[in-house]
Formats: structure tokens, sequence, C-alpha cells
């Protein structure tokens, strides 16, 4: 892959693009000064090793008691190495429960089922009393698609056939990722759809990659802007597809603004900050949902970065974030309980 040099960033609020949120822009700075930007193939290296820096554990994970957490080991896709799956259930009686699938971030080329915005999730099942079930995918480029969304989709029919003996309802699963993650749930949605598997009843997708032609405006406005920029962006697309990127040789399953059909999906949350590279694409994509007669709740978080709520997680945008976030899975979910 031939990466042309980067020219200066324009993160100090020069240039055309909205500004950020006044509590965002003093950490944002902070945090491009340790993180090398853009990414390109060369630091990918740099980023999986901050990913396992990062990485929670078992005790990070049961919160002192909260939860418990169990490492299994499942099938994979045909013909490719088995997944492991992080259980992670309350301690409190009552079941079966509701359960979050985790797929995480890190842009198709780093991160884990332990990652930090597993914290996240946890936060919110805590909150909710839900289970959270994490799935270990395989990395591009070494793996590139459709291995990642293949192991998550397999993850996923494993955990809707033996939901009962983990205590877990499989008429009330959520599909939840960040970023890369949001990308996979996304086209997990589209899947299971399509192939008439299991049948989640939401897709919590946030900060979302979801179309690898990488031509919307805020692509190409933000080209080397903020924490997720277009550069990497079209790097992040470029490990996943490879030549194919762009082409019409690409799978809706991969890059999710593909689909041509998005009826008779699961409700949606989709949410984006106003100054970073997916914000046009989530918006296109909620678009897309509502004109196919589709449940799909938007959140343009003003002056807001990628993922700003993990790395900034005290300011009241962050705040405000996570609120919507809950109410949205209190809603969708008390929908599900009563139409069983």
């Amino acid at each position: 892959m031939t990466i042309t040099p980067a020219p200066p960033r324009t993160d100090s609020g020069a240039g055309h693009h909205p500004p950020f949120d006044r509590e965002l822009a003093a950490p944002l700075r902070a945090i491009l000064d340790d993180l090398p930007m853009p990414l390109t193939p060369e630091r990918v290296g740099d980023r999986r090793r901050r990913s396992r820096a990062g990485m929670l554990t078992d005790a990070d994970i049961r919160r002192g008691g909260a939860f418990t957490t169990e490492e299994l080991t499942v099938p994979g896709p045909p013909g490719a190495p088995a997944l492991s799956l992080l259980v992670c259930r309350p301690t409190a009686p009552g079941g079966p429960l509701p359960a979050v699938y985790h797929t995480h971030g890190g842009g198709m080329v780093a991160g884990s089922h332990r990652s930090t915005e597993l914290a996240g999730e946890l936060d919110r099942a805590q909150e909710l009393g839900l289970a959270v079930v994490s799935v270990d995918y395989r990395l591009a480029p070494e793996h590139p698609d459709p291995a990642p969304v293949e192991d998550c989709y397999a993850g996923l029919v494993w955990l809707a056939e033996n939901a009962a003996d983990l205590g877990i309802d499989p008429s009330r699963l959520v599909l939840s990722g960040n970023s890369a993650g949001g990308a996979l749930a996304a086209g997990l949605a589209l899947l299971a759809r399509d192939r008439q598997g299991p049948r989640p009843v939401g897709q919590l997708l946030q900060f979302p990659m979801l179309d690898d032609r990488c031509v919307t405006d805020s692509v190409i406005r933000l080209e080397h802007v903020g924490l997720w920029d277009g550069a990497s962006h079209r790097a992040g697309w470029d490990a996943l597809l490879g030549e194919r990127r762009g082409t019409a040789d690409v799978s809706c399953y991969a890059a999710p603004a593909r689909a041509a059909d998005l009826a008779a999906l699961p409700a949606a949350f989709i949410e984006a900050g106003s100054v970073e590279a997916v914000r046009d694409e989530a918006v296109a994509y909620a678009s897309g949902i509502w004109r196919a007669g589709g449940a799909a709740e938007l959140h343009v978080w003003a002056g807001g970065f990628h993922s700003f709520d993990e790395w900034v997680a005290d300011a009241e945008i962050s705040r405000a974030a996570h609120r919507a976030r809950i109410s949205w899975l209190r809603r969708v979910l008390a929908d599900a309980g009563e139409a069983r």
C-alpha cells in the first residue's frame, strides 16, 4: 500500500470545520500530542500495543462483584479458527437476561474483546441489568474481509443457540459496537436478516465506520482534523479491503452503507460527532433506514470528536451521550419484552 506523507494537521481550528466542544478541545490537543496520527500501515503495531496496554482484566470487568466473567472458546466460521467469547453476567439474581453482543473497535486493525470501550458497555449493563458478550474477531490486514464479520456472525449464532445455558434471553439481544465495531454490528444486522439467522432487537452503532468509498464531505474536509480523520478512515478501510476499497466488489456486510435494502432491520441507534470523518455516513445510514420504513434514532453531537466520551468521560456532552444510549436501550428492550 502506498502512503503519501501527511500534510500538517489542522486541529488548532484552522480550516472550515465545526468548532470542538469547549470541554473537549484541550483534552483533544493532549491526546493528539501523545497519539501519532493519522493511522498508517506503519502505525498498526503502535495501535495494537496501545490496545494491549489498555485491556480490561477480569478484576476490572467484575467491578467488585457486580459481574461474573467467563471466557469461552466457540466454533468459528467454517474452515476458520475457533473464537473467544467473553461472557459478563450480572451477579444479581434474575434471568434470563437481555444481552449486548459487543464488537470492539480499533479501525479494523487493532483492539480485542477486552479493549477499553468494553467499559462503556459494562456501564450501561450495570445500570440496566444486562449481560455483555464480547467477541474477539480476527484483525486486518492479516485477516481481510470477510474474516472479521464472519467471525462475529459465527459468535452471534453460537450465542443465540446456547443462550439458555448462559442465562440469556435470545429474544432480547442487542448488537453494539464502536467505530470499526459499529461497522461490524451493522454488518451483522444485515447478515442476520439475509441469512435468516438470529434476530437481534437493536443495533447500537457508536461512531460507526460504514462507507469504504470515503467520498463524503466529512471525510474530505476533515482529512487531518480530529481523532479519526479522513486519512485514518481510508487507511482502516484499505487494511480491511485492500485494492477492493471503493470498487463495486465490496459487500454491504463489510461496508453497510453499500446496502441497497435497509428494510426489516432491528431498531438502530446511530451517533457521531460533528467533527469526525464518519459523521456524514452515519447521517446517511439513518436516513436510509427511515426511507425504508425502519426505526432509527440519530444523534450528531455538536463539537464532538470520534469516541469523545471514552476519552473525556466527565464532559457534559459525554454524560449526555451516555444518557441517550441508556434511554434508547431501555425503550428497545421494553418493546422487545412486550412483544414476547
